[in-house]
């Protein structure tokens, strides 16, 4: 979260806030003022009025599998006109929903997106992809996180459960996220933004000349200059 303090959100009026934490019951304005005031949390979300602080984060299980999502999206970012990322950012999903993504992957407003950026700077309503990197399949982002983005609609939803090395893309259709198997080359094609192409084997053992050899195939793809071609008509 920015820590960049607002007039609305401002904990210095002589008010001193509990300090935040893991299992807490809150609104979100209560969670921002407090998350605002604690500045030594690097990560806080607020999931179904609950609130999750992280612990400190792991350069192989966390640090690393981070690395190399920011790196195949940067690249598909980079060359698609009208789509924006963001590393970690927080996201103003609903009253009861804050949540922290790894990794969110979004169409601009101007160019039809879901979301709009607020006049303080965060995120508000539902990127089209978003992508968590789990401890393991008991992690929150497997339960009722994965909940939360399938009810507030978003769109498509990659979660790499890094102590099981394996990779799961769900994409939200009839109000239900449906699995996205790779196809019989073992690339996963995203339905939502095309050209965004994924060797998920390669991804997983850190083979990431292969993984943008491939991502590369789907930038130079008729669907990808397509979908260039109407987002840059959008703006």
């Amino acid at each position: 979260m920015v820590r960049e303090y607002t007039p609305q959100t401002q904990p210095n009026q002589g008010q001193n806030y509990p300090p935040l934490q893991s299992g807490d019951r809150l609104t979100r304005p209560e969670f921002e003022r407090r998350y605002a005031a604690s500045p030594h949390i690097k990560k806080a979300e607020l999931i179904e009025g609950i609130v999750y602080v992280a612990s400190p984060l792991r350069h192989e299980q966390h640090g690393k599998p981070h690395s190399r999502v920011m790196t195949w999206l940067g690249v598909y970012q980079a060359m698609t006109i009208g789509v924006d990322l963001s590393d970690a950012p927080t996201v103003r999903l609903d009253l009861d929903n804050e949540p922290q993504p790894d990794a969110v992957l979004f169409l601009e407003a101007s160019a039809g997106g879901q979301t709009r950026i607020s006049p303080d700077g965060y995120i508000e309503g539902s990127p089209e992809l978003i992508v968590e990197v789990a401890a393991s399949s008991a992690a929150i982002d497997t339960g009722s996180k994965k909940q939360v983005y399938r009810r507030n609609g978003v769109l498509e939803y990659v979660i790499w459960q890094s102590y099981d090395n394996q990779l799961e893309w769900f994409w939200l259709t009839d109000g239900e996220y449906q699995l996205l198997s790779p196809d019989s080359d073992g690339i996963i094609r995203s339905r939502v933004f095309p050209g965004l192409w994924l060797a998920v084997e390669p991804l997983l053992s850190n083979r990431m000349a292969r993984v943008l050899e491939v991502l590369q195939e789907g930038l130079q793809s008729p669907e990808h200059e397509a979908f260039v071609e109407r987002l840059g008509r959008g703006k």
